[in-house]
């Protein structure tokens, strides 16, 4: 091995060791060595998280948004007034979950699909819906209306538990989907 890459694998491991990531027990090298970091984002892994924004919605992984739309969504006065509904928490708990979420924001984090999020976001871009991230809007843009908003057992792409089956472990694979009414996803 050269003294050039070696320096390159020693400074890069200092440099990404220390970057936010969902699982705190993890490096960068047990991630780059893992099969997960494949996959998608990273599950939520937090009780109070699925507990307080599962009650009234699917608990979107914090990896579909930078931090700075988590900071937006979370704060006290936008709780109350949450897409025309209260959503009003104490200030602990609010706090908890603002801190889990950016956290664990895409920016933060080595998921493949959360990078992908990230990258497709112009700098400063702070999207207060996943359905806007151009990323996300990209993968389900040639979804006809039949298949979503006119589907009444899926409603809108906001529901993505209602399509991709396995939204709860984090894996938004095509091979996971399935259209209610319609059945598996096929291109």
């Amino acid at each position: 091995m050269t003294k050039r890459l070696a320096a390159w694998i020693v400074g890069a491991s200092v440099a990404l060791g220390n970057v936010g990531h969902a699982e705190a027990s993890e490096t960068f090298w047990d991630w780059f060595f893992s099969v997960k970091r494949m996959k998608e984002v990273a599950p939520v892994n937090d009780a109070a998280y699925n507990e307080e924004c599962g009650s009234c919605h699917f608990p979107y992984q914090p990896g579909f948004l930078p931090a700075a739309s988590w900071q937006k969504l979370l704060d006290a006065k936008a709780l109350a007034d949450h897409f025309g509904d209260s959503a009003e928490l104490d200030e602990t708990t609010r706090k908890h979950l603002l801190e889990f979420a950016v956290a664990n924001s895409a920016e933060k984090s080595y998921y493949k699909r959360a990078r992908k999020v990230i990258a497709s976001l112009k700098k400063g871009d702070a999207p207060l819906r996943i359905t806007d991230v151009p990323y996300i809007k990209d993968k389900h843009g040639k979804l006809p209306a039949q298949d979503v908003k006119d589907n009444p057992k899926v409603k809108s792409l906001s529901y993505c538990n209602k399509c991709h089956l396995k939204a709860e472990e984090a894996t938004f694979d095509d091979d996971t989907v399935a259209i209610p009414g319609k059945g598996p996803w096929s291109w």
